[in-house]
């Protein structure tokens, strides 16, 4: 695998008159990276994506494609690079096969390459049996797979995909996801999604963009870890007071939450789930649950949205 990164955007800025919509933004992108790109409403992540596709130019910064300027040389560096917008441009009158020889085209495949390409995007995306169907005949999850076929019809590097599984019923949704990964080994591919547990399903990597800011870049891996519960949920047939749970080891602090319930909160490294239960047996507390409380990425990145814009 080359060290060379796939995608490369350095302190990039993008100003829409006085606002100032994407700020310093740097990251790389990488060869088998699946990086969900995440944000609120607002928050610059589509005219983050729209400057990295080349269909918007950035106030300042720079971006290479495989190694090409993006700005000095735009016809060359879009060679390497697959979208799939939100809104897929899908011409419906059209057979599967016709449209995504079209889109070959202007990719500048011809002769044998546009036949492969049509070939193999139509295989790896499940539509070897839809080349002759019109596109307007087709359910909406096939329409979204002739969507990524066209974005990967000249084999790019880089393949961007907006929301891909929007609109679709769950088992067209666990099917999209399995594309993404199958994408994910061939190329470098970032995923913009509001559905968080699509990021945590597919992607590799995660990056949150707020206020035009990335204020979150973490390997999955990585978060996860810092994600490890740090607190427990206790409930005893009877409350027995803080002061009794305080003392038993490993417990940082208390919160009394009615009925008989606590949370306890603790180190990572620290659990006292057994000394708990122990106490409890000992104590005849009466224990009636004992539930780690897992911090999760839609938490993370309430934190980092919503309860920055209270600050």
């Amino acid at each position: 695998m080359s060290s060379e990164p796939l995608v490369a955007v350095e302190h990039l800025e993008r100003n829409y008159g006085p606002f100032r919509a994407v700020r310093d933004v740097t990251f790389e992108l990488r060869q088998g990276d699946v990086l969900g790109f995440l944000g609120p409403n607002g928050a610059g992540k589509s005219s983050t994506m729209r400057i990295i596709t080349g269909s918007l130019a950035p106030s300042a910064g720079s971006i290479r494609i495989n190694g090409l300027d993006l700005l000095e040389q735009p016809l060359a560096a879009k060679r390497h690079i697959g979208f799939l917008p939100e809104d897929p441009p899908l011409y419906r009158d059209l057979t599967v096969d016709e449209y995504l020889r079209y889109c070959g085209r202007l990719n500048g495949l011809r002769g044998q390459a546009l036949t492969e390409g049509v070939r193999d995007a139509r295989r790896r995306c499940g539509l070897a049996e839809a080349g002759q169907r019109l596109i307007g005949n087709l359910s909406r999850g096939f329409q979204q797979r002739v969507g990524i076929a066209q974005a990967i019809v000249h084999r790019p590097e880089v393949v961007v995909l907006d929301e891909p599984s929007i609109g679709l019923d769950p088992i067209q949704v666990r099917e999209i996801r399995d594309l993404i990964r199958e994408l994910g080994q061939a190329h470098g591919v970032i995923l913009s999604s509001h559905l968080l547990p699509e990021v945590q399903a597919v992607c590799n990597r995660v990056q949150i963009i707020h206020e035009g800011r990335l204020v979150l870049s973490e390997a999955l891996a990585e978060l996860n870890e810092c994600l490890a519960p740090t607190s427990l949920r206790v409930t005893l047939a009877e409350p027995v007071g803080e002061e009794a749970l305080q003392g038993v080891a490993g417990v940082d602090a208390v919160e009394d939450l009615g009925s008989g319930t606590y949370r306890i909160r603790h180190q990572p490294d620290a659990d006292p789930a057994e000394a708990l239960a122990a106490r409890a047996v000992h104590e005849g507390w009466g224990l009636r649950a004992l539930i780690p409380e897992e911090r999760s990425l839609e938490q993370t990145f309430v934190d980092l949205t919503l309860k920055e814009e209270a600050a």
